[in-house]
C-alpha cells in the first residue's frame, strides 16, 4: 500500500502525475552498488508509473539486478512543485510497443515523427518499467513564489 505525505492528498498526486508532460526521474543501482540517474517518459495509471525503454538500455541491466528505486517527478520553472518517492520496479515486454504508443502520444502528441517511427522500428525491443510505489511526498511552493516568472 501507498503511503502519501506532503502537500497533496491522493486524489491531486494523481492529478499532477495525469497533468504533467515531464519526465520521470528515476534512480537505481548499478551492479557495484553506485547510484544511477535516468529520465524516462511515464504514464501514471491505477497508482503505478509505467515507462518503456530499449530492452538494450543500461537501466533494464540495473533494474533485473536490484528493482528497488527511487523517483521524482517536478517542474522544471517556477513555482516550484511535484512528486517523489521510492518502490520497486518490474519488468516485461512491452508488447506491440503498447506503453511506447501511448507515451508517444503523452509526450509528442502522436506518431508521425522521425522519433516516433525510430521508436517503433521492429527492430528495436521495448521493455515496460512499472514502477508501484510504497512512499510518495509531495511538495509545492507555489504559495511562496507567487509572483516569479509564471
Amino acid at each position: 500500500m501507498t503511503s502519501f505525505r506532503g502537500a497533496w492528498t491522493a486524489e491531486e498526486v494523481e492529478n499532477y502525475l495525469d497533468e504533467a508532460a515531464v519526465p520521470i526521474r528515476v534512480a537505481c543501482h548499478r551492479p557495484d552498488e553506485s547510484l544511477w540517474m535516468v529520465a524516462l517518459w511515464y504514464r501514471y495509471r491505477d497508482g503505478t508509473f509505467e515507462c518503456s525503454t530499449w530492452a538494450e538500455a543500461d537501466v533494464v541491466t540495473y533494474l533485473r539486478n536490484d528493482s528497488e528505486v527511487a523517483f521524482e517527478v517536478s517542474a522544471n520553472d517556477p513555482p516550484y512543485r511535484g512528486v517523489r518517492g521510492n518502490g520497486s520496479a518490474t519488468l516485461s515486454r512491452d508488447e506491440d510497443k503498447a506503453v511506447l504508443r501511448d507515451l508517444l502520444e503523452r509526450y509528442l502528441g502522436g506518431t508521425d515523427s522521425e522519433l516516433a517511427r525510430w521508436l517503433l522500428s521492429p527492430d528495436r525491443d521495448e521493455v515496460r518499467i512499472r514502477i508501484r510505489p510504497r512512499r510518495v511526498y509531495s511538495w509545492d511552493y507555489t504559495e511562496r513564489m507567487e509572483g516569479i516568472r509564471e
